[in-house]
């Protein structure tokens, strides 16, 4: 649900969503998008004034975004372009070939097309080979990290892969860890971070001071990550 209020002379349009929580969380995304989660039984009227107060926090996150525009162009999956892949930029090279598959050679990302299949795209190969290398390497990053966690005797949570607008991972009501596929565009270093934030949420599922307390233990430059991760549109 959309609401607005006034900041001064700014109007600060924001997302609102309802959880069962006592506390209030102001999120500001990369594409300047405001979203609230309230507890359920706040008013509108507190949830506005908490918006205001946060007023000034709001506008300079929306400043430090906008630095990172204009936001990177549409992909249209053709020879030349560049595109990410663990967080390096490899330049793509469209060829026909035998069968359908993606091969990784000198800094450049060769899409090989079944030239008996006129109806295969590059953006479907890729993004197959995208998906397939999503999910081993999304996987293996969740083990090794759980292995870090071992002294707070957590349960290994189910994970899912799921395409997220805003989110790169997410830890739901049951528990379930959401890793978005995308994150197989970012450093190694950068999934080691959302998956480590997520899992601190097992333990802590609020972001208070033990929340960052533990996320500081167990990944001690987090915040470098997580600036990195801000630079990089989904």
């Amino acid at each position: 649900m959309e609401h607005t209020v006034q900041y001064g002379r700014t109007s600060i349009n924001y997302a609102l969503r309802r959880a069962n929580r006592k506390t209030m969380a102001i999120e500001v995304h990369p594409d300047l998008t405001v979203r609230v989660i309230a507890p359920a039984n706040a008013s509108i009227e507190d949830i506005d004034a908490k918006v205001i107060k946060r007023g000034l926090w709001i506008a300079r996150q929306k400043r430090y975004f906008e630095s990172f525009l204009p936001r990177t162009p549409k992909r249209e999956y053709v020879s030349g372009e560049t595109h990410l892949y663990l967080g390096r930029r490899y330049m793509l090279k469209v060829v026909k070939g035998e069968r359908n598959e993606v091969k990784l050679k000198g800094g450049q990302l060769f899409v090989f097309i079944d030239k008996c299949n006129v109806n295969t795209t590059a953006h479907d190969v890729l993004a197959g080979w995208y998906k397939s290398r999503g999910e081993k390497i999304l996987e293996k990053h969740l083990q090794k990290n759980l292995e870090a966690f071992k002294p707070y005797n957590i349960e290994e949570p189910p994970l899912v892969i799921q395409r997220m607008k805003k989110r790169w991972g997410s830890l739901t009501s049951t528990k379930k860890l959401i890793l978005n596929p995308e994150l197989i565009k970012t450093p190694v270093k950068c999934i080691d971070y959302v998956i480590i934030h997520e899992l601190c949420h097992l333990i802590h599922p609020n972001h208070g001071k033990a929340f960052n307390q533990l996320q500081d233990i167990m990944m001690h430059d987090n915040q470098r990550w997580k600036q990195r991760l801000e630079q990089i549109l989904v």
